[in-house]
C-alpha cells in the first residue's frame, strides 16, 4: 500500500512539474480515393477513401515544434495530384504562425510527405532518428535503389547536419524536450520513430504513419507498409499503454482527426 501511494504522489508530482503543450493537427492536402489496403492490412482491395495529409504544431516552453513538415517539391505534385493543397509554410498562419516562428521541426521518417518541408522554416532545427538518417544516407543505396528516401529530402538534411541545424535522436525513448518523448515505432520505414506530449488533457500520442487510420487500432490490424507486421503491432500495444485514452493516439492519415477535435481554424484541429 505503501509503494502505490508513492508511486501515485511521485506521478502527480511529475505531472505538476513537467511543461504544458498545445497540440493542433493541421491539414493542408488531401489525396483522393486512396486504396485502403495500402493502409489497413489485409482490407477489401476494392475499398477507396479520401486521405487526410497533416502536420502537427506542438506550442508551449517558448518553442514552436512541428511534428512532420509536409511536402513542397513540384515532383511529388506531379506524381500525387494533392488536392485543396497548400504549402505548408503557407498553412501554417492558419495555426496562427509564421515560417520563422517554427522553432523546431521533428521528423516522424523519411517518407516524402513527412519530411519534404524540412527547408520550409528558416530558423528550425530538425530532429530525426539517428538510424533512420543513417540508414537512407548510406546502407539503403547500395545494389539497388530504396524509394523510401527522396535524394534531394537526404542531401538536404545532411547539409542540414553540417550546418548545425541537425539533432539525431539516439534510440528509443528518449525526452527530446521537456515534456516530450521520442519513441521508435513500428518499422514503417527504417527507423520511423513517435512522440508523446504532455498537454493539459493528458498525454497525447502522435502516431504519424506509425499508424495510419483509427481502423488500425480498433481492429488491432497493422499497416500495410511496414517492414515488420508484429513490430507494428506491438507498437500500437505501447501506444494504448502511453496515451491517457485511446483517443489521443492521433493517426497519420485519417480524415476522422478533424472532426472528432474542436476545430481553431479552417483545417486545423486543436488536440487536448
Amino acid at each position: 500500500m505503501k509503494v502505490l501511494l508513492a508511486t501515485l504522489l511521485c506521478s502527480a508530482a511529475w505531472a505538476q512539474s513537467t511543461p504544458v503543450y498545445q497540440v493542433f493537427a493541421v491539414q493542408y492536402a488531401d489525396l483522393k480515393d486512396f486504396a485502403v489496403p495500402a493502409l489497413v492490412a489485409g482490407a477489401d482491395q476494392s475499398r477507396k477513401m479520401d486521405i487526410a495529409m497533416m502536420f502537427w504544431v506542438i506550442k508551449g516552453e517558448g518553442r514552436n515544434i512541428l511534428f512532420d513538415c509536409g511536402f513542397y517539391r513540384e515532383k511529388f505534385m506531379k506524381q500525387w495530384h494533392p488536392a485543396n493543397y497548400e504549402k505548408p509554410s503557407i498553412a501554417i498562419a492558419r495555426a496562427g504562425l509564421k515560417p520563422e516562428d517554427i522553432t523546431d521541426i521533428v521528423i516522424s521518417h523519411i517518407h516524402w510527405d513527412h519530411a519534404d518541408g524540412f527547408d520550409l522554416f528558416p530558423n528550425a532545427k530538425v530532429s530525426i532518428q539517428k538510424e533512420e538518417l543513417a540508414y537512407y544516407a548510406g546502407e539503403a543505396w547500395q545494389g539497388h535503389r530504396r524509394t523510401a528516401a527522396d535524394p534531394d529530402d537526404i542531401v538536404g538534411l545532411v547539409r542540414f547536419n553540417i550546418e548545425g541545424r541537425l539533432n539525431l535522436i539516439d534510440g528509443d525513448d528518449r525526452e527530446i524536450f521537456p515534456g516530450i518523448r521520442a519513441y521508435t515505432g513500428g518499422k514503417h520505414t527504417f527507423a520511423s520513430q513517435f512522440l508523446t506530449v504532455h498537454t493539459a488533457g493528458g498525454t497525447v500520442v502522435l502516431a504519424s504513419d506509425n499508424v495510419y487510420l483509427n481502423e488500425n487500432l480498433e481492429k488491432h490490424v497493422p499497416i500495410a507498409a511496414t517492414l515488420d507486421a508484429d513490430s507494428n503491432l506491438r507498437t500500437q500495444d505501447r501506444m494504448k499503454q502511453l496515451a491517457t485514452r485511446p483517443g489521443l493516439i492521433i493517426p497519420g492519415h485519417d480524415p476522422a482527426v478533424m472532426k472528432v477535435f474542436p476545430a481553431v481554424a479552417p483545417g486545423v484541429v486543436r488536440i487536448e
